[in-house]
Formats: C-alpha cells, sequence, structure tokens
C-alpha cells in the first residue's frame, strides 16, 4: 500500500509538466525584441499609437506558448491592440515585462489579464518621461552638436558620425532594456514608478535644455546691420546689443519659436513658415 500511495504523485506531476508550454528561448526573445524594434510605431494611429506593434511585439512568444491554439492566441492578445504610447527604445522595457508575465500565465502562475494591463498602462508614462528627456532632450542634441562640429567644411564624417553612434547606442539600449524587462517583471514598476525616478526625469530635463541652450548660443547666428547718426556720431546698433547682452537676437528668436510651438500650439510646419516670413521682411526692411 504505501508503495503504491508513493508512486501515484510521481505521475501526476509528470503529466502536469508534460502540459506546461516550452521555455521561451534566446530565438524567440530576440524575435520579439526584433519585431518591437522594427515595427513599434509602423502602423500607429491617434486611437492606437503603438499598440499594434506591441502585439507584434508579442507574436512569436504567444505562438509558442499556445502552439497550434489560435483562439487562444487571439484571447490573448486581442486585449494588448489597446492604445499604448510610450517612448520606443527605452520603452522596449514593457514589452520584455508583459512577455515574462504571459509566460508566467500560461504557466499557471497566479497572473491574470488585469494584472498584465495595469502594469504596461503603469509604465508607459513614467518610461515616456524618462526616454523623452534622456534620448530625445539630451542624447540627440549632444550627438547633433557633435556631428554639426565635425561637418564644418562640407566634411562627410559628421553624417556618418551620427549615423553610426546614434544607432549603435539605440540599438544596444533597447535590446538591453527589453531583456532586463523580461527577467526583472513587475519589480521594474517599483523602480520606475517612484521617487527617484522623478529625479532622475528632472535631471534629464535640466541636462536637456541646457545642452538646448548651449547649442543655441553656439550655431545661431543672427545680426542687424542698423546704424544710426546722432550729430557727427554713427550708433551701431549690433554694437549697442552686444554690449547690453551679448547674443541678444539668437535668443529672442530661440524664445520666439519656442513661444509659437508652446503657447499658441503652432505645427512644426507652420512655425518654420513664420519663421520665414518674419526673415523675409526683417531682411526686405533692412533690420536683418
Amino acid at each position: 500500500m504505501s508503495q503504491i500511495t508513493k508512486a501515484t504523485p510521481t505521475v501526476n506531476v509528470s503529466k502536469a509538466q508534460q502540459n506546461l508550454p516550452e521555455s521561451l528561448g534566446r530565438k524567440t526573445l530576440r524575435k520579439c525584441w526584433l519585431n518591437w524594434a522594427m515595427h513599434n510605431i509602423t502602423v500607429a494611429s491617434y486611437d492606437r499609437m503603438e499598440g499594434h506593434g506591441f502585439v507584434k511585439s508579442l507574436m512569436p512568444a504567444v505562438e509558442k506558448l499556445y502552439p497550434g491554439d489560435k483562439e487562444k492566441q487571439a484571447e490573448i492578445l486581442l486585449p494588448h491592440t489597446a492604445y499604448f504610447n510610450t517612448e520606443p527604445q527605452l520603452g522596449a522595457m514593457i514589452p520584455g515585462i508583459v512577455i515574462g508575465m504571459e509566460e508566467q500565465r500560461a504557466r499557471g502562475e497566479p497572473v491574470d489579464a488585469n494584472t498584465v494591463q495595469s502594469v504596461k498602462n503603469s509604465l508607459m508614462g513614467p518610461l515616456a518621461g524618462i526616454g523623452d528627456s534622456s534620448i530625445q532632450g539630451t542624447l540627440i542634441p549632444v550627438l547633433l552638436s557633435i556631428a554639426i562640429s565635425l561637418s564644418q567644411g562640407g566634411s562627410i564624417l559628421g553624417p556618418l558620425f551620427y549615423i553610426i553612434v546614434f544607432n549603435v547606442l539605440i540599438v544596444s539600449l533597447s535590446y538591453r532594456v527589453f531583456h532586463s524587462g523580461y527577467r526583472l517583471g513587475v519589480k521594474a514598476v517599483d523602480l520606475f514608478v517612484s521617487e527617484n525616478a522623478n529625479k532622475l526625469r528632472e535631471c534629464m530635463s535640466i541636462i536637456g535644455v541646457t545642452v538646448i541652450g548651449g547649442i543655441a548660443s553656439s550655431y545661431i547666428t543672427l545680426t542687424t546691420p542698423l546704424t544710426f547718426n546722432s550729430g557727427k556720431v554713427n550708433i551701431n546698433a549690433q554694437n549697442i546689443l552686444d554690449g547690453i547682452f551679448p547674443h541678444l537676437l539668437p535668443l529672442l528668436a530661440v524664445l520666439g519659436v519656442w513661444l509659437l510651438l508652446t503657447r499658441y500650439r503652432l505645427s512644426v510646419v507652420k512655425t518654420m513658415l513664420v519663421t520665414l516670413a518674419v526673415s523675409g521682411v526683417g531682411a526686405f526692411i533692412g533690420f536683418f
């Protein structure tokens, strides 16, 4: 009797193990990351944004977790077609986290669809803030400022530098954070939704503003040829402005463009047209 009792659980465990899905390997995870990197905004729309790209990233994993079960695959993927929008490079961590959670869910662990969606939605905003301030607001302006310096005199070294360095950094970052998200799982929520994350976003924003200010003062040139005669004295307006505030006109030009984009909510194209019109009128009347 004791031998039969000991043998029975072993049979049950082996059957349960046979029903478990196959573990996701490096090849599948690499395919999931590549799908996100290549398709995150390829079919973006105002109501879905990166939602379809998110589904594209999950497809290789879901197909391996539920092989041949098209209905179950559709059940898992359909909720992920909802609105999703974040910074694509640093945001690659989110599909990595979700894939790890979907793997746990397929293995019968206590992870439901609502939990997956909650984690996904809670990380969308914080990662967008960190990614936009660090990549769009800091990394890209720094690389462009170096590339512009290297391009002086018509050198092709500047464009090559930017294309190569930017893509190496971005691809490496996206790949690493995707796999980090897969390994961290829900622990990433505490990592990016915390007081430290807010401080990091503020630091990146300050660095980005500083870099933009440095680029504006270094590469924007705007002067006026206006002169005034006071008796026998010829007064140069540009010399007076430089004595009061060096590079005042470039600063006013940058602030004017900023106001058009933020306060008056003009599009980039309309802002360029306004800038072109002001420049043309100013040059025609001799102010520039």
